[in-house]
């Protein structure tokens, strides 16, 4: 024991000590902030997602929930933390790709953030109250042109997934309706749940559940086949509407600048969680669709980010949707 205490102080006297080895990312407790209120398709996913990561990674990752402006307030706070891979920012379509359209000031810029990878792909549905007397799709916008502007419609906040899923819906079909936007999805469906607002465009982890307990019915989802977690709720081209094809995204990402090292280990750990049967059978069972191998990494994220922006900087056009 002296002897091994006399050769430390002699390499330090000479000035020679090794280095003390550097610590391995991670190190302590991971913030994964999710730009919308708890309960919503964002939350549910980024919650499953921090879960599986945790026991990969060896710390733990919590969830924090910084809602409001259509998730860029949450989203800003991300893209502002120090890059060293402590923060992620769980985000989605809206608030990751469309906000550039819908803000004068979104607080960053999506494509130079640094990208994580992609957790699933989301279906959409068009809901309504169960006290609602539309029954079908085509009942509720006969109700709807009849009445522009009276029948109320929730969304997550503007320029949020929800916000841009039913300024579609109103642009292909001509309906008007009263939106009134929330601090995320899980505040408008409890709304439509306790029957306080008449419909809302509901991405599939919210809006499954919702549907199979019977609390809210699904009109239609915004795509060509039905869902297995809802089959009842009829797709869009049998609901009347077949130009209302609508999928949402939700991702995770770091501020710009995180070392490569830490970027690699983070993807690993998700696709750890991805490619984990029971994490695929948990997200499939909400409606929504695994990031398959082809599409998940950091690379396939930068590059669907990209191509987003630039197609809802279009479709946020023609919809006339003023810049807030």
């Amino acid at each position: 024991m002296m002897k091994r205490v006399l050769a430390a102080a002699a390499a330090l006297w000479l000035g020679t000590a090794p280095p003390a080895p550097a610590q391995e990312f991670p190190n302590r407790t991971i913030t994964m902030i999710v730009v919308f209120a708890p309960g919503g398709a964002t939350d549910v996913l980024a919650r499953i997602l921090a879960d599986h990561m945790s026991r990969t990674l060896g710390q733990r990752v919590v969830v924090e929930n910084v809602s409001g402006a259509g998730g860029t307030i949450g989203g800003t706070r991300g893209a502002q933390a120090a890059p060293d891979g402590y923060t992620l920012t769980v985000g989605s379509l809206g608030s990751h790709s469309a906000a550039v359209s819908i803000y004068r000031q979104p607080g960053y810029d999506p494509r130079e953030l640094q990208p994580i990878g992609l957790i699933a792909g989301t279906p959409l549905y068009f809901v309504v109250r169960n006290g609602h007397p539309a029954r079908t799709m085509q009942e509720f916008l006969a109700m709807a042109r009849e009445n522009p502007g009276r029948i109320s419609n929730a969304n997550a906040g503007v320029g949020s997934t929800n916000h841009l899923a039913c300024a579609l819906f109103s642009f292909v079909t001509g309906a008007r309706m009263n939106d009134i936007p929330y601090r995320g999805e899980g505040p408008a469906v409890n709304d439509v749940v306790a029957g306080q607002v008449d419909s809302a465009c509901v991405l599939a982890p919210a809006a499954v559940p919702q549907i199979q307990a019977g609390t809210m019915r699904g009109l239609l989802i915004a795509a060509t086949e039905r869902s297995q977690g809802a089959p009842q709720v009829p797709s869009a081209p049998e609901a009347g509407v077949p130009d209302f094809l609508f999928q949402g995204w939700n991702a995770v990402f770091a501020p710009r600048g995180t070392p490569q090292p830490v970027v690699e280990r983070l993807d690993q750990a998700m696709r750890a969680a991805l490619n984990d049967p029971a994490i695929q059978r948990r997200i499939q069972e909400l409606g929504s669709i695994p990031a398959p191998p082809d599409r998940q990494g950091p690379e396939a994220l930068r590059a669907l980010v990209r191509s987003e922006v630039a197609r809802w900087a279009e479709v946020v056009r023609a919809a006339g949707i003023e810049p807030q």
